[in-house]
């Protein structure tokens, strides 16, 4: 029956992708992250789909080719370069062949999602893309929410199957970073309801199904076991509360919320969470640390990295302190440092870097009237999940993993949308600062001055 029902799915969207090109983006991020054709056990499981999904929509991009606008903004560069780094590191390898095996699947991934950015254009689209990122990875925090609350936490609650995210740490922390987008949704029901999918789902409804999946996705997390979740989830509601308006009633829900979680879980999580103490005695913590001392060793010895092949005791026999502990690096700085050098690290910072300042340039356009509150309420809530992207992928080997770089395709398009808003109609803009109170005295600040 789920054979049928994603097949199903599937060839309505490819129909809609081909006149449409958007949709065929739609569905390469939902098969992507969510593997829907893995939650099945039949015909559909080993089905191609992801490059069936390619076919469609460049397929669509041909007979559409005005649906076209290939992404701007200094993040996409910094991603070309990337790739272009990665692949040279990837011919000067230790292991060329299977490091440029790893290449083809990291260009797959990176490269398609250039595609998906060059498709989003305005604000239906933004929201669309939102909702299939957001509700490809919040389906598994509801389910696995509910059976944390059903078995008292004593089991761990995994990602889906043949995926970077399937283990319970990594889907640990794409729950993290789903979370404040969820928020956002919530509180951008209005504008949220333009998607398709959710058009028919009443406001009010929409709004608590929302806020009941932030709760259970964070019960799902800190149902997974996973101790480097549980200083993601520290700093992200950190910055929450920081970023939040309502400081005093966010800290008081913080307070009420999470005792009554903590009381959920049974003695071995408690027991587990301890280990961050004393991780010089726990196996797990020495085995990493030996990873990360050999990507040290490397970037110290070649300027390109050892290549994509990096967890293979070739490479851990010249480079590690214990060459018969071989690990990845579970760090997604570590694990670039050891592929790419400390040129292909210093590429991948500054990405990040750029992309939180473009979070922050929309951010900064709440100055500039209710018209662009949910621009602004976006950029914040990007700024909250890629914090707890930077502190949980310290401990995990999710470098090359899709979903962080569409939240950089929709902070940009987003950007670009708030652009054209403010050249097409740029009175309206001074208009809502006037109504707001923010013209002719210090508060004032001018569009380009937000946007840089």
């Amino acid at each position: 029956m789920r054979d049928l029902a994603v097949t199903a799915m599937f060839v309505i969207a490819a129909f809609a992708a081909i006149r449409r090109p958007y949709y065929g983006a739609l569905l390469w991020v939902w098969i992507g992250l969510m593997n829907p054709h893995r939650l099945g056990w039949g015909f559909a499981y080993d089905l191609p789909f992801a490059l069936a999904s390619v076919a469609v929509l460049l397929l669509g991009m041909l007979f559409a080719p005005r649906d076209v606008r290939w992404q701007g903004g200094a993040p996409a560069v910094m991603l070309i370069v990337m790739i272009l780094w990665m692949t040279l590191t990837s011919f000067t390898a230790i292991l060329p062949e299977p490091s440029q095996d790893k290449l083809v699947e990291v260009l797959k991934v990176l490269g398609m999602t250039l595609v998906v950015g060059a498709l989003i254009a305005n604000r239906e689209q933004i929201f669309g893309l939102l909702w299939v990122v957001v509700g490809s990875i919040a389906f598994f925090g509801v389910k696995g929410g509910i059976f944390t609350l059903v078995h008292g936490g004593a089991f761990r609650v995994w990602g889906p199957p043949s995926s970077l995210i399937n283990g319970n740490n990594e889907l640990a922390l794409a729950l993290i970073i789903t979370i404040p987008f969820l928020y956002f949704l919530a509180n951008q029901a209005t504008l949220a309801r333009e998607f398709i999918l959710v058009r028919r789902i009443p406001e009010k409804w929409l709004r608590r199904g929302l806020f009941l999946s932030i709760l259970l996705c964070a019960v799902a997390a800190i149902g997974s076991h996973s101790r480097g979740a549980l200083l993601a989830i520290v700093a992200m509601l950190i910055m929450l509360w920081w970023r939040s308006r309502a400081k005093m009633s966010m800290g008081f829900l913080m307070l009420i919320l999470t005792p009554f979680v903590l009381l959920l879980m049974p003695e071995e999580w408690f027991s587990r969470m301890g280990t961050i103490e004393t991780y010089d005695e726990d196996l797990s913590a020495l085995g990493r640390l030996n990873a990360w001392h050999m990507a040290v060793n490397i970037a110290n010895d070649r300027i390109f990295g050892a290549g994509f092949a990096t967890a293979s005791p070739v490479v851990f026999d010249a480079y590690a302190p214990n060459p018969d502990w071989v690990l990845v690096a579970h760090s997604i700085y570590f694990q670039v440092l050891g592929d790419h050098g400390y040129i292909g690290l210093g590429l991948y910072l500054l990405f990040w870097v750029l992309t939180y300042r473009t979070a922050g340039r929309l951010a900064a356009m709440a100055d500039l009237g209710p018209r662009f509150a949910w621009v602004a309420q976006l950029g914040n809530m990007s700024k909250v999940s890629l914090v707890g992207f930077a502190v949980g992928g310290a401990f995990l080997s999710l470098a090359y993993w899709d979903m962080p770089y569409y939240v950089m395709i929709i902070l940009l398009a987003t950007e670009r949308y708030a652009k054209e808003v403010m050249t097409k109609a740029p009175d309206a803009v001074v208009q809502t600062t006037e109504a707001d109170g923010l013209t002719g005295g210090p508060q004032q600040r001018s569009s380009s001055a937000v946007l840089g």
